[in-house]
């Protein structure tokens, strides 16, 4: 009997940690949403967005520009790193790493799914 009160505690603990990483951290295979980017903040964050290449992609020496919708439907101008056009047009969503201006999105990074 003691030795299964031993246990219980850390048991609770690592199932804590567990439940927190899964509903929290776990990466989630869903569209961001713009929303939660806040214009005024320069912090750099992660979000799945879908690539609008109807509206067209370009590429030159100082980045690519691209459009891009959310979850919501909310579509942004990006401005991402140079020479990523052919990536874009073959990928359908993507992650972008960066922070929202009132009138684009500046990505950093664009990691493709």
């Amino acid at each position: 009997m003691k030795s299964l009160q031993k246990l219980i505690l850390p048991v609770l603990i690592v199932a804590a940690f567990l439940i927190i990483y899964f509903f929290y951290f776990a990466p989630k295979d869903t569209l961001g949403n713009f929303s939660s980017f806040d214009p005024n903040n320069t912090a750099t964050k992660d979000i799945k967005v879908k690539v609008v290449t109807e509206r067209g992609i370009q590429s030159n020496m100082q980045g690519t520009m691209f459009y891009a919708v959310d979850a919501k439907g909310v579509e942004v101008y990006v401005q991402g790193p140079p020479n990523l056009e052919n990536e874009l047009k073959a990928s359908g969503t993507v992650t972008l790493r960066g922070h929202l201006h009132n009138d684009y999105f500046h990505a950093s990074d664009v990691m493709l799914d």
